[in-house]
């Protein structure tokens, strides 16, 4: 059956499961004259430059991780946190694996997605990366520490908790991390940069902000649901009229009298 003969329904069937067009297939695609078959010819080629400009930014990307490849490296984990900034809960850091043979699409810095897609694509990595591990430090931990030496030993949790011994270690940040026997590189913006980094950085930020959501729970009036701990003016509104909570971090400004 000619193209010309599909009615637009089994067109638009056909073109959903295919990738690649033949020189022919697009040439008797083109030569058709109903507005409906060339809205989906274009719709089809749309389709195909972004998939081909999501494949190439995935590949730029895993750059970090295929140069320390081509050194000999095989076991890279990326090493990301969530929560430096927040006046509340604790910091959670990620330590993740990806598995050479599994890309998974739309993967990048966690700022830039969604709570859906984040959602969406933390479930992707837990099922195909190599392997992750998930550490954190309180906000007692903070207050005794400081947040950065906390943020720190929450990365150094996270890594004692993969399941693969790594080769070498990728980090978020300007700062490798202290007393880790790993071989490490720090990498500024490193989640815009580093594919095992971003996936690190999805999985600590949607497990704090279900830290939060719990923490919600029990206090309610300072609106963890919304701000995930972050000094927002709903949040100082409530500092100031309740005070702090238990999980307020004390060594950080809080305004409240």
């Amino acid at each position: 059956m000619s193209f010309e003969q599909m009615t637009i329904a089994e067109l638009t069937e056909f073109l959903s499961e295919r990738e690649e067009l033949s020189a022919a297939e697009a040439k008797m695609l083109e030569s058709d004259n109903r507005s409906g078959a060339k809205a989906l010819l274009r719709r089809f080629y749309k389709q195909k430059e972004l998939r081909l400009r999501e494949e190439a930014r995935l590949q730029n990307m895993l750059s970090e991780e295929r140069q320390l490849q081509n050194a000999g490296f095989e076991a890279i984990a990326g090493v990301d946190e969530a929560g430096r900034g927040p006046l509340a809960g604790p910091v959670v850091a990620a330590a993740v694996i990806l598995n050479p043979d599994q890309v998974i699409s739309d993967l990048k810095d966690s700022k830039q997605l969604s709570a859906a897609a984040r959602e969406k694509i933390f479930d992707q990595i837990v099922f195909n990366a190599g392997c992750y591990g998930i550490g954190s430090a309180s906000h007692q931990e903070i207050d005794q520490l400081n947040i950065h030496v906390a943020a720190m030993l929450a990365m150094k949790r996270a890594i004692e908790k993969l399941s693969l011994l790594p080769d070498f270690i990728l980090v978020d940040g300007g700062f490798t991390i202290r007393d880790c026997n790993f071989k490490q590189k720090a990498i500024k913006k490193g989640d815009d940069r580093s594919l095992s980094i971003a996936a690190a950085s999805v999985l600590a930020k949607v497990t704090r902000d279900k830290i939060m959501v719990g923490l919600d729970k029990e206090y309610p009036q300072y609106g963890f649901l919304r701000n995930m701990g972050y000094g927002t003016a709903e949040h100082c509104e409530a500092l100031s009229q309740f005070g702090p909570c238990p999980v307020h971090r004390r060594s950080f400004r809080l305004i409240y009298d």
